[in-house]
């Protein structure tokens, strides 16, 4: 069985060369084991064991006549076992067939959710359209907010678990309320989009008037929890609205969108103070507000990698295009700048020497994300922008544990 296979894989080698040469390579009149044409080499003993399982044999090919002004032979060499020995010549007609080529596979389907496997058939476009199946902006959303709530906290007490989970909630609805807003104004972008033309909108599974009938049942269960707070919060929360629907026009004027959106995804870093003071403390909450601007800047920059070609075509705007290939340099500035207004707050709010091991360690983690994405791969930009969830859990643990040790 060896030999016909040998054979055949010589066959195709020769084929291959022959498509890949500028030359017109006629049909082959022999496969010989013929000397090259400065004569024959001298016989000499070969030392290896294995001497009698080789033969080399050469492949003679005619070139063409406007090749050279001196017609030379060109040789091919292959090294056979020995008892290969065809009987008759190789044919390169083409007249035989040639095997076609084996198609690739699909691309493997998109792993399960929850969403798949527990939401109702019925309700899973809606689902679908706020994220609930990519909690990952949940989680950058209602960092801030624990954060505030935890460093408004008295000296030595655990934070208000009532506000943060009436936050935590909130976190859900806001950003999902926001993800809608954002579809509805880019659903004639999104369809030319390859991440995001899947989207609800875009794919028309739903209509504009069901997506604003399903936000106006997000703001009002949002407006539940906005009325358990004091008239302070109220205030300040119903004025995020503003950021909230103005957000997504934000890619069509500026190259900034990224900054507009740490403006809108950190209000709760003011928000989550004034529930527990009734007021705020600008020493302390305008740093932790900052730290979060600039925590976006560096996420989001990361996270608009992805679609950078795309928004190229469309005409859209993100500081990815903004920044280019200087985009590392731009995002350890922010990123310096972070950890920098963390710390002040901190340090503005007595917070105890706990908190400062785990802001060395959230800056850690920082570091690597910034110096290890490669930005030109889609995938390992949404693993790096994920990865922001364990940020934010690093901080609130410094801060939980610097605010019981104060």
């Amino acid at each position: 069985m060896a030999a016909p296979a040998l054979l055949r894989a010589a066959a195709a080698e020769l084929r291959r060369r022959a498509r890949r040469s500028p030359i017109p390579l006629p049909a082959l009149s022999s496969l010989l084991s013929s000397p090259s044409p400065q004569g024959p080499a001298p016989s000499r003993p070969d030392p290896s064991p294995l001497a009698h399982r080789r033969h080399l044999i050469t492949l003679r090919r005619w070139p063409h006549p406007a090749a050279s002004a001196s017609p030379e032979l060109l040789y091919t060499r292959i090294l056979l076992p020995s008892h290969f020995l065809p009987a008759s010549p190789l044919s390169t007609s083409t007249s035989s067939p040639q095997p076609a080529d084996k198609a690739l596979p699909p691309p493997p389907a998109p792993p399960l959710t929850w969403v798949d496997k527990w939401i109702p058939e019925a309700a899973r476009p809606y689902a679908m359209l706020a994220r609930l199946d990519k909690p990952i902006g949940t989680w950058l959303l209602a960092w801030p907010c624990m954060w505030s709530i935890t460093i408004a906290a008295m000296p030595g007490q655990l934070p208000d678990l009532k506000m943060l989970a009436l936050f935590g909630c909130g976190a859900v609805l806001l950003r999902g309320a926001g993800c809608t807003v954002n579809d509805l104004l880019d659903r004639d972008i999104d369809n030319k989009v390859e991440r995001t033309k899947s989207r609800p909108f875009a794919s028309g599974v739903l209509t504009p008037l069901q997506g604003v009938g399903f936000l106006g049942f997000q703001l009002l269960l949002g407006l539940g929890i906005l009325l358990q707070l004091n008239n302070y919060s109220r205030i300040l929360g119903a004025s995020s609205l503003l950021l909230v629907f103005s957000y997504p026009l934000m890619k069509r004027f500026t190259f900034w969108p990224q900054a507009y959106l740490g403006l809108t995804f950190n209000w709760g870093a003011l928000l989550g103070w004034a529930a527990i003071k009734e007021s705020l403390d600008p020493a302390v909450v305008l740093p932790l507000y900052t730290a979060g601007i600039c925590w976006t800047l560096v996420y989001d920059t990361i996270y608009a990698h992805q679609d950078k070609e795309d928004d190229l075509k469309v005409g859209v705007k993100s500081t990815a295009l903004r920044f280019g290939d200087l985009t590392k340099y731009w995002i350890s500035g922010f990123g310096a700048a972070c950890i920098g207004s963390l710390a002040l707050s901190g340090y503005n709010a007595d917070l105890g020497w706990p908190y400062y091991p785990f802001l060395g360690a959230a800056a850690a983690q920082l570091a690597w994300q910034i110096s290890t994405v490669e930005l030109s791969n889609r995938s390992d930009c949404n693993r790096k922008f994920v990865s922001n969830k364990w940020f934010g859990a690093l901080v609130f643990s410094g801060i939980f544990f610097g605010r019981l040790v104060s």
